[in-house]
């Protein structure tokens, strides 16, 4: 097990190497170079949607790993560069013009890549991580059940142990880009007669192999992102286990605050322009366009509600900064990731909600173009609020956690999960 955690790991800048703004400004040079410009009017975001297997993305990220300008917070051992957050938010507002590889992010570097320089063996590091950052392999999690709700470490899904191998059997949902992804962090119950949290393992399992069905759910907004997969006696070897054995739920804990990390937008490892509302339509600045658009721009109430948006992504920049300070010198406990997480979902839902507000009548109909129409935007912003765990779950968190409260009365406490009742 690693004896760094991935949020050290990039704050271990190499100072002696180069300075900031000199990074910034071999940055600027390489990438009006080496990187295709966005087309007029479109996000990352927008172009990641149309790039549905993956594969633009993958040559993007192979053109930054050849140009030394992938995983900038990672370990040079493992193919990053080894500098700061500072180098990162330098490269990544000099990236704003430019077409990036930004479906890397969430979940393979931020979230999973992370989670493996927590608790990954070597070899899997050196196996794995290199080839995230070169573009070869996008990574997915397995951790939702269809029968599981929001009680994770209640899941049914099973690894026998077999010798040299575990075998795997049951099905996991809501694991977004799943068909386009190569491996997966896959959570697994291995032991049944221990309480819930005590009897489960982490997994490393190659995702397109015999045994592993892959089911594509087809969504509101008329994408097919989310996935649900079955899995019929798929052996794991031993050696793919991540932590220890029947210690999973250690390793899925540190894994969800890399979540909450990433969804907040507190992580180190993502590079390349994340929306403020990620997933829900837009920059900012198209709140401005909209009041132009719709001649707004003198009423009163339309000039509070995008200073109130303003503020609020204001309050969010900081109120990342200041958790992901706090959590990195000891003077908040790591849950504090929580705050900024919950923050993002009711910004990004307080966003969107003023942009309808803003666009009027106008939202009800719309024609098909390349960007995402307000009245669908708005089908989909509740999506904010239950990636990386919903807002109710942040607020547990908070309170327990972070604040001290008493905790929930739970049933299964401390029971044997084969004598808890359960679907």
């Amino acid at each position: 097990m690693s004896t760094h955690t991935g949020t050290d790991v990039a704050e271990e800048a190499v100072d002696s190497q180069e300075d900031v703004e000199s990074f910034r400004q071999r940055a600027r040079a390489w990438l009006a170079e080496s990187m295709p410009l966005l087309p007029e009017g479109y996000t990352n975001q927008q172009l990641s949607r149309e790039d549905e297997s993956g594969e633009e993305a993958r040559r993007l990220q192979r053109i930054l790993f050849d140009g030394g300008f992938a995983g900038l917070c990672f370990p040079v051992a493992y193919g990053g560069q080894g500098l700061s957050r500072a180098h990162q938010r330098a490269f990544t507002r000099e990236s704003l013009p430019y077409r990036m590889p930004t479906v890397f992010n969430v979940p393979t570097f931020t979230i999973l890549a992370a989670t493996l320089l927590d608790f990954g063996t070597e070899e899997q590091k050196v196996r794995h991580i290199p080839a995230m950052l070169r573009g070869d392999e996008l990574w997915v999690q397995f951790l939702s059940e269809p029968s599981g709700g929001s009680d994770l470490a209640g899941l049914v899904t099973r690894a026998t142990r077999d010798g040299d191998v575990f075998v795997l059997n049951g099905s996991k949902i809501w694991s977004s880009g799943a068909f386009r992804s190569d491996y997966a962090l896959c959570l697994a119950r291995t032991d049944w007669r221990v309480p819930k949290h005590r009897g489960l393992t982490m997994f490393i399992l190659k995702i397109h192999q015999p045994g592993v069905e892959v089911q594509q759910i087809k969504m509101s907004n008329r994408t097919a992102e989310f996935c649900q997969e079955f899995f019929d006696d798929v052996p794991i070897p031993v050696t793919d286990v991540v932590g220890e054995i029947n210690d999973g739920w250690t390793v899925a804990s540190r894994l969800l605050f890399h979540e909450r990390n990433a969804v907040g937008g507190g992580s180190p490892f993502a590079s390349g322009a994340v929306i403020a509302a990620a997933g829900q339509g837009g920059q900012r600045s198209e709140l401005l366009e909209l009041a132009r658009a719709t001649g707004q721009t003198g009423d009163p109430r339309v000039r509070q509600l995008v200073a109130e948006d303003r503020i609020n992504e204001r309050i969010q920049s900081q109120l990342i900064e200041r958790v992901t300070t706090g959590i990195r010198t000891g003077a908040f406990p790591g849950p504090a990731g929580a705050l900024p997480r919950l923050f993002a979902a009711t910004n990004t839902e307080r966003h969107v909600d003023i942009a309808l507000e803003i666009a009027g009548a106008d939202v009800g109909a719309w024609i098909d173009d390349d960007a995402p129409p307000l009245g669908e935007v708005y089908l989909n912003r509740q999506g904010s609020s239950l990636g990386g765990g919903s807002n109710e779950m942040q607020r547990n968190i908070i309170s327990e956690r972070v604040l001290g409260m008493p905790r929930e009365y739970a049933a299964d406490r401390d029971k044997p999960f084969d004598e808890v009742r359960h679907n």
